[in-house]
């Protein structure tokens, strides 16, 4: 994995603060020097040359804050810590542990490794078996079984040393009973000292860990006496186990980052950069799907060599908002000799407050979800098309070392499960682009949603900003003081909070204006015990980056059922009036009006627009109905009074209609035509306790607020009618 890092770049402890409260950021220089942070307030963030351009107002006056930058470390790779090993007395010792590993190590990779003064002992796992090495008396001595390592099973390994004899044995063998590999050494002079130092799980090297495992690990333990051979591979760990000085049963406080140790001296440590837990074991029969059923059948964990969760950076410099600060979307700019970047940020407004009857709700678990997606497309064309346009000029293809998405894979081709925010987000930077769209400006996430954000500026509508990490929270309260509450183009991933949320102002007299296409689709978790992460489970169904192995559907933090909002009984139709239903590539067409927006009770939203299609321009792959595309659907919980007042029509052929809708390769959930369900659908219905939700289906929709130079035509015109009746009501 390259460690190649930017010339400047940073991240905050969060996303938004409110006036008052201080912003920490974490900053690292290449070289360290001098650097610069400036204040600028985020306008518009799309670079295209036809389009609004990249627009920020210089705030400088407010906070120019000047500081002598240093270079912070980024250590990827997940492992255990267990800062106080047990002590053990004379005699012979042995260190074991079960491995699972589906790709065969690149190098070989460090299972247990014990740090003693004057001594350390690791076993090590590579494509050619397993090995350990023994250093002490300023030599190291080694050892291999030299048995080719089998992919797909669990493995115990163990290795015993006695220093009264001087003679080491290290064996690997299948819990399945199969013969073992055992290699046997003479190490003179051997000496075991009795405590101290620490020891490492799935990495070596604890003051700069290293040599991390990519595989699942389970039941590691010290065991007093020698072992020639294991005569029950497959014997679970527990509190009986014979001589047992310390075993580390990862079954327990799945929740939580601790390991327990349920040997007598309570060796007990914790997880570094959050390996995945909640997998299931090496002796999971599927009796249980959920690992709050039989725990024990869980007693995996999943290390990974490019886990990464809180870089853990040094602060280089605070910002506290001040009481006038108006809400909204800002950003440090950051400076050094080698270069630049851009820390964004939100100001909401002050506690149980509003500044405006709207607000933009930005979608930052989205943001997070999708933080450093390296989808392999920053090839010449679209570097050209970066340096021509003068827009964000790095690319998470380029830069492994600041972490991938949860739509990357480990080496070993497992999904990523977890996302920080306590780390560089290069996809969540004004200027960034995911696509070179030949339609378009190819933004996505944030810098897409800043095209609602100038459109505002631009109309001259007054607004707030808050954030979904907000909503969930702070609840329904938050959004309780606004008439409108406005999404983003892409709210796709939820909390049972934020949707709660949601549901309740929108009863109680709320009106919201889904802006976006594929929102409200995944489940996440977010807890206090791991700020700044989220946790993802792509269970069964969906368009999926990854799919997660039987069993390993519940999250580790919540206990919950993860995958698809629809598959926990909430389609995003209960909330919004639409649901995901087609998907193609970065492209769109547009849409067609349909009877309803013709009655008395609806013409107001078309006032202005002329003709019966509309949308099919755009600075988002050219068209306002593309990319990804919802529908409504009464059978999964569109209210049944709601208006489909326009639908889109002609997708591309690259459009596919998503699986959750399809229950062969001829039958549809809805008995539709497949090809029938790739439509986006323009909705609007009111609540019994007098809110409202104006839908639009469309990921590219906002795309098209923008229109020959200028926020104007029919797309803008209908947004703009929809927000001031909604404000105004």
């Amino acid at each position: 994995m390259s460690d190649k890092v930017l010339p400047i770049t940073g991240y905050l402890d969060r996303f938004s603060h409110r006036p008052g409260e201080r912003f920490e950021a974490r900053v690292s220089l290449r070289e360290p020097g001098p650097a610069r942070a400036r204040l600028v307030r985020v306008i518009s963030g799309d670079p295209n040359p036809e389009g609004p351009g990249l627009r920020f107002e210089d705030l400088s006056q407010r906070f120019d804050h000047v500081f002598e930058g240093r270079s912070q470390p980024i250590r990827r790779g997940s492992h255990a810590l267990i800062a106080r090993p047990p002590r053990r007395g004379a005699g012979p010792c042995t260190w074991t542990a079960l491995l699972r590993v589906v790709a065969p190590p690149r190098a070989p990779a460090a299972l247990i490794s014990e740090e003693q003064p004057g001594l350390a002992v690791t076993i090590l796992v590579g494509a050619e078996g397993a090995s350990a090495e023994i250093a002490f008396g300023g030599e190291v001595h080694r050892i291999a079984t030299g048995a080719r390592w089998p992919l797909r099973r669990w493995m115990r390994v163990w290795l015993s040393a006695d220093p009264a004899s001087g003679r080491i044995v290290l064996g690997q063998q299948a819990i399945d009973g199969t013969r073992p590999t055992v290699a046997t050494a003479t190490v003179p002079g051997l000496v075991l000292p009795d405590g101290g130092g620490r020891l490492l799980v799935a990495a070596r090297d604890a003051a700069a860990p290293r040599d991390h495992v990519t595989g699942k690990v389970e039941d590691p333990a010290i065991l007093a006496g020698f072992q020639e051979a294991w005569p029950q591979p497959d014997a679970q760990l527990s509190p009986a186990t014979p001589g047992l000085l310390a075993g580390w049963d990862f079954s327990r406080d799945i929740p939580t980052q601790r390991v327990l140790d349920i040997g007598p001296q309570s060796c007990d440590g914790v997880l570094v950069n959050v390996p995945t837990r909640a997998m299931v074991g090496a002796r999971w029969s599927g009796a249980e799907m959920c690992w709050r059923h039989a725990p024990r059948d869980y007693g995996a964990i999943q290390f990974n060599a490019d886990d990464l969760g809180d870089c853990g950076w040094g602060t280089d410099f605070t910002f506290t908002v001040p009481q006038d600060l108006r809400s909204g979307a800002y950003a440090f700019h950051i400076t050094c000799a080698g270069g630049e970047d851009w820390l964004p940020f939100y100001v909401l407004p002050p506690r149980g407050t509003s500044t405006a009857p709207v607000a933009f709700l930005a979608s930052t678990f989205t943001y997070q979800a999708y933080a450093n997606h390296a989808r392999g497309n920053a090839d010449a064309a679209y570097k050209a098309r970066v340096a021509a346009w003068g827009a964000y000029p790095h690319n998470p293809d380029d830069y492994p070392i600041y972490g991938r998405s949860t739509y990357n894979r480990h080496p070993d081709n497992s999904g990523i499960a977890f996302s920080s925010r306590l780390r560089p987000i290069l996809t969540m930077r004004p200027g960034f682009l995911t696509f070179n769209d030949q339609r378009g400006s190819g933004l996505r996430h944030y810098p897409a949603d800043t095209h609602i954000l100038a459109w505002l500026e631009a109309r001259g509508i007054a607004f707030d900003v808050i954030t979904d990490e907000d909503v969930h929270e702070e609840g329904e309260a938050l959004l309780a003081n606004y008439r409108v509450v406005m999404t983003g183009s892409h709210p796709e991933y939820h909390t049972r909070a934020t949707l709660d949320a949601l549901a309740s102002y929108t009863r109680e007299r709320g009106r919201m204006m889904y802006l976006g296409g594929n929102g409200f689709y995944w489940r996440i978790a977010v807890t206090q015990t791991l700020p700044g992460i989220l946790e993802l489970r792509r269970a069964e169904g969906g368009i999926r980056a990854w799919a997660a192995e039987p069993g390993e559907y519940y999250h580790q933090t919540d206990g919950a059922y993860g995958g698809l909002w629809r598959r926990n009984g909430r389609p995003p139709q209960m909330l919004a009036g639409v649901g995901f239903s087609g998907q193609g590539l970065f492209e769109g067409t547009h849409y067609r009006l349909l009877p309803a927006a013709r009655d008395p009770r609806h013409a107001w939203i078309f006032e202005g627009v002329e003709g019966e299609t509309f949308g099919g321009y755009g600075l988002s792959g050219g068209g306002a109905a593309g990319f990804e595309l919802d529908r409504a659907d009464v059978a999964l919980g569109t209210p049944e009074d709601t208006a489909i007042l326009a639908r889109s029509e002609d997708p591309p052929a690259s459009f596919v209609t998503v699986p959750e809708e399809l229950l062969s390769h001829v039958n549809t959930v809805t008995g539709e035509k497949a090809d029938a369900l790739k439509r986006a659908e323009i909705v609007i219905f009111e609540t019994p306790g007098g809110g409202a939700v104006f839908a639009t289906g469309s990921i590219t929709w906002c795309g098209s607020l923008w229109q020959a130079g200028a926020f104007q035509g029919p797309v803008s015109r209908i947004m703009e009618n929809v927000l001031r009746r909604f404000a105004g009501a």
